[in-house]
């Protein structure tokens, strides 16, 4: 009786460290456009007229903790879905630190800790990129703000010297740090707007700085993994994904070790999208990364499936941020439509990719 009661403690033991109990950690990598998230204050060095009490959109302190409210909302919602917050979490389109202060201490979302990279840039509208991470997943070494410039390009830029010493964009964002002691290169990029009638060459003169960039890191520190993210306002298939970054639709043995991979792609030929516009379904949120996350060479952490074993990217969409009625039925629910405040979220669904070894 003795030998069968401590062969079913064995038994019990081994299923305790069954491989489903011992499955490696999975890390959140995503970005979200927060559309416009601007304080209520004027600050003379922004083009923030439009976002005060008494502009244009008539940007009080109510419609702006809504906004806070929201955008923690979704995040929250993320980590619901993905049972932990993000590792890190690109952002675009915000105004200022204090926006992003006011953001990570909502209640929804205040248990992350997410602590805060950010730089002021030259943007003309006002607004920036910026990263948040987990310190306790994501250990910051260092960070570089980049600047748009137009020198030593390969890109045949259309527009005259002139406009090219007046043409202001946001910044670059590098952040530097190791997940799990292996060394990654994260950049958050808002890529020029189409807006306007600027140029496809606006956005590959962005995407060819992103990667000359990432090369350098590579080279500076062998098997870094590089993260590249961002509203970029182009679709995986045009130049400044497929030629500038190097972004391939497959992970396959062809692949150079200067290669990206776009998780995105084929989900943009299959007919996804993070935001629409005239009726037509685009993916300007993309997240790309290069061969040494996409292969895993020498081990470690890599990108896996996470979208019915067939997508390595995921578009976050749930019905409280999708319109449910109207024009705009089943697109995302943005904060403002046709010049109205209707309390939304955002024009773009974030996206986000997940890594494990």
């Amino acid at each position: 009786m003795k030998r069968i009661i401590i062969f079913i403690a064995a038994l019990l033991l081994i299923c305790g460290n069954s491989p489903a109990q011992n499955k490696e950690k999975s890390y959140v990598i995503g970005f979200y456009n927060l559309e416009n998230l601007f304080d209520i204050y004027d600050d003379p060095a922004k083009n923030d007229e439009e976002f005060l009490p008494n502009g244009k959109n008539k940007w009080t302190e109510a419609k702006y903790r809504k906004k806070i409210h929201n955008m923690a909302q979704v995040i929250r919602a993320m980590r619901d879905d993905n049972k932990a917050y993000h590792a890190v979490l690109g952002v675009s389109e915000i105004e200022n630190r204090l926006v992003l202060d006011d953001l990570v201490s909502d209640p929804q979302i205040a248990g992350a800790n997410f602590q805060i990279v950010h730089y002021d840039g030259p943007d003309r509208r006002g607004v920036d990129v910026a990263l948040l991470y987990r310190p306790d997943v994501f250990k910051y070494l260092d960070s570089e703000s980049i600047p748009f410039t137009f020198e030593d390009t390969k890109v045949k830029i259309t527009l005259s010297k002139a406009d090219q010493d007046y043409f202001r964009t946001r910044d670059i964002l590098m952040v530097h740090g190791t997940i799990e002691d292996e060394h990654f290169a994260i950049y958050v990029c808002h890529l020029p707007s189409r807006l306007g009638g600027k140029g496809g060459d606006l956005r590959s003169r962005g995407a060819e700085i992103i990667y000359n960039h990432a090369r350098a890191m590579e080279r500076k520190y062998r098997g870094i993994k590089v993260v590249v993210m961002g509203d970029m306002n182009d679709n995986p298939t045009d130049d400044s994904q497929a030629v500038w970054l190097h972004g391939r639709p497959e992970i396959t043995e062809r692949m150079y070790r200067d290669d990206f991979f776009n998780p995105f792609y084929s989900m943009y030929k299959d007919g996804y999208g993070s935001l629409a516009y005239r009726g037509q379904w685009n993916i300007y949120d993309i997240i790309q990364v290069n061969y040494n996350l996409a292969v895993a060479p020498h081990g470690g952490l890599k990108i896996q499936k996470i979208v019915r074993n067939k997508y390595y990217g995921r578009i976050f969409h749930k019905p409280f941020m999708t319109q449910q009625s109207g024009q705009y039925k089943d697109t995302p629910f943005r904060t403002f439509s046709n010049g109205a405040f209707v309390g939304g979220y955002s024009d773009h669904y974030p996206t986000f990719i997940k890594i494990s070894k």
